[in-house]
């Protein structure tokens, strides 16, 4: 997967600046693809460059003109096509595992720091998510939901960012938990 397709899947709700993509992906999109503003923006050009998607201006007084980006018709073949194409196996390339795997040859005390860190993160991620829920769901049950909205792909996506950081906090949990009882034997 690229950026280009998370982008070509974003646009499915709209228009939207450059401004408004790198916010949206912050908030909604950061539980399964990560891009800095300056990736989205490189992309946002070359994108432009291959006709998958199209931008107009927007006249603004006392600010700097907005470029609002829209999908072409060969952006939503792009996507159709990517939809269809056989998924590759994921992987995960985390840091803190490393870390992890290497704690019984390391600093442990500075791995349960990570941890706790690792787990504050979910925390605020959690939180977040919930209110993006809260927004998406505008007083209806997920039934409702599903049943009426134009998307829910978008509502989908969120809840698998939700159990992502909900099993990063069990995680968390019992692997602190491991190591708390093996410094306890060790002293």
């Amino acid at each position: 997967m690229s950026l280009r397709h998370a982008v070509l899947a974003a646009l499915l709700d709209g228009e939207a600046s450059g401004y408004d993509l790198a916010k949206n992906f912050d908030a909604g999109v950061a539980n399964f693809w990560m891009a800095t503003p300056q990736q989205l923006y490189r992309e946002l050009r070359r994108m432009s460059g291959e006709g998958l998607i199209e931008a107009r201006i927007v006249q603004q007084e006392r600010r700097p003109n907005k470029r609002l980006f829209s999908l072409t018709e060969a952006g939503r073949r792009a996507l159709r096509g990517f939809t269809a194409a056989p998924q590759r196996p994921g992987a995960i390339r985390d840091e803190l595992m490393v870390k992890v795997q290497a704690v019984d040859g390391g600093d442990a005390e500075a791995v349960m720091d990570a941890i706790r860190e690792r787990m504050s993160w979910a925390e605020a991620k959690i939180a977040r998510f919930e209110r993006l829920r809260a927004r998406l769901l505008d007083g209806r049950t997920e039934a409702e939901h599903f049943a009426e909205a134009d998307r829910v792909g978008p509502y989908l996506t969120l809840m698998r960012g939700l159990e992502f950081e909900r099993e990063n906090l069990r995680w968390g949990e019992r692997a602190l938990a491991v190591l708390e009882a093996r410094r306890s034997r060790v002293t």
